[in-house]
């Protein structure tokens, strides 16, 4: 077996932990990518179709929304059925989904493809999967490799959005753009065929940092079962349901509104399209300094005073942005703030997270969390669009967007700093 002898020829060097966390790191790169690419076809689409950006953005915001909520049926789909076939059956959805997008010549036809279709593919291999490889494969540095994992999630846009960008804006026809991420979902195939095992011990090791084996997480129990059954234990505790609270506001006030309409707000300002993603790019840049260093602060201060600072910091940078001048200094300044914070968020929520629930139930209660998050990125992707078709600008988006940040950095404060841990429903 390709994975065993590899292992055994780095034994010594280099634990087989990284080769999975790396291999986990890129395909969580081209997910984001997949999933920022609606970023760069708002525009053309309007242009090709007459569609409006309400119609065109509806399709976003039901995909961020299935992104969201499959993440604990997910986690769940991993324990029963494995990562490595999980992961080949949401990459074969994603490029079929992709590819099938080339073809719509309705609306309807753009909420089937990058709403439905690439919605549950995003969705099973989100920020759970990340939760799921740390527990998994890591004793030690837990916070720092998930913080390198969830920071795949702004270079996925680093990669993909300045080269998608720069197609459109060379004339080529939108369709070029969702091709390409589509051969990117089914290149990773292979890979994840070879290259990902299901547990350290398929290749003779312990997790990093480990002495001893763990107990398997594997499970015969139904998927819906077990998502549903940590649900129910996770909605007994007020700390759950303030993580929940906290990462919708995380997830409007980022894959929602930047993350959709930014490259849009940026045209409505006189900026092009390859240049408003060049912005992007940077705050991708920034975002994998800001996601790492959060993941080391959160193996060593208190996840709560991390949270406020991040959402404070980030709500002011966002009542900021519609009232500057939309220079290059101006514009700068946000990118490197708010890029530094974008999802800084997401190792001390999972640190909240596994601290409360335990390493064995938290990816399926994090999964819960996660839908949260999603479920805001979803309000703000339709409802910046809705506000944009009403009102001819986005001024009242960023603002409601700022607002919240600065009611969540209240709210993590109201988390309690210990608690004892919920036990999982017996199977």
């Amino acid at each position: 077996m390709l994975r065993r002898r590899l292992a055994a020829a780095l034994e010594g060097r280099l634990h087989y932990a990284w080769i999975v966390a790396a291999l986990t790191f890129l395909t969580l790169l081209v997910v984001a990518g997949i999933r920022a690419t609606p970023a760069v076809l708002i525009v053309p689409l309007e242009k090709n179709f007459g569609w409006s950006r309400d119609e065109i953005t509806l399709a976003v915001s039901i995909g961020l929304a299935l992104f969201g909520l499959m993440g604990p049926f997910a986690a769940a789909a991993m324990q029963r059925f494995g990562l490595r076939r999980t992961m080949v059956a949401a990459l074969l959805l994603l490029a079929a989904a992709m590819g099938g997008s080339a073809f719509v010549t309705t609306p309807f036809g753009l909420i089937l493809t990058w709403g439905v279709l690439a919605g549950i593919g995003t969705g099973t291999m989100a920020m759970v999967l990340g939760v799921t490889v740390v527990n998994r494969w890591f004793e030690s540095r837990r916070g720092s490799v998930l913080g390198l994992l969830t920071a795949s999630t702004a270079t996925g846009s680093l990669v993909f959005l300045p080269l998608l960008a720069w197609l459109i804006d060379s004339g080529h026809d939108w369709r070029v753009v969702v091709y390409i991420v589509a051969g990117a979902a089914l290149a990773l195939i292979a890979l994840v065929l070879l290259l990902m095992p299901e547990r350290p011990a398929e290749v003779g090791q312990f997790r990093y940092g480990a002495t001893a084996a763990d107990a398997s997480d594997a499970t015969r129990a139904n998927p819906l079962a077990a998502a549903f059954g940590a649900l129910a234990t996770a909605s007994k505790s007020g700390t759950f349901w303030l993580l929940f609270a906290t990462f919708f506001v995380c997830g409007l006030s980022t894959n929602g509104l930047i993350g959709t309409h930014m490259i849009a707000f940026c045209a409505d300002n006189g900026i092009p399209e390859t240049r408003a993603a060049g912005l992007l790019m940077l705050m991708g840049i920034f975002d994998i300094i800001g996601t790492t260093a959060s993941g080391w602060l959160s193996d060593r201060y208190d996840s709560r005073v991390l949270l406020c600072v991040y959402y404070g910091l980030r709500g002011l940078s966002l009542l900021y942005l519609p009232w500057s001048d939309f220079s290059i200094g101006s514009l700068g300044l946000f990118t490197v703030f708010y890029g530094l914070d974008w999802i800084a968020t997401v190792p001390p929520t999972v640190r909240l997270t596994t601290d409360r629930f335990g390493a064995q139930l938290s990816p399926l209660v994090y999964g819960w969390i996660g839908a949260g998050h999603q479920l805001g990125a979803a309000t703000a992707a339709y409802g910046a669009g809705l506000i944009r078709v009403q009102t001819n600008q986005y001024v009242m988006a960023f603002l409601v967007a700022g607002g919240a940040c600065i009611v969540a950095a209240i709210l993590v404060m109201l988390i309690r700093r210990r608690a004892a841990q919920l036990q999982p429903l017996p199977a």
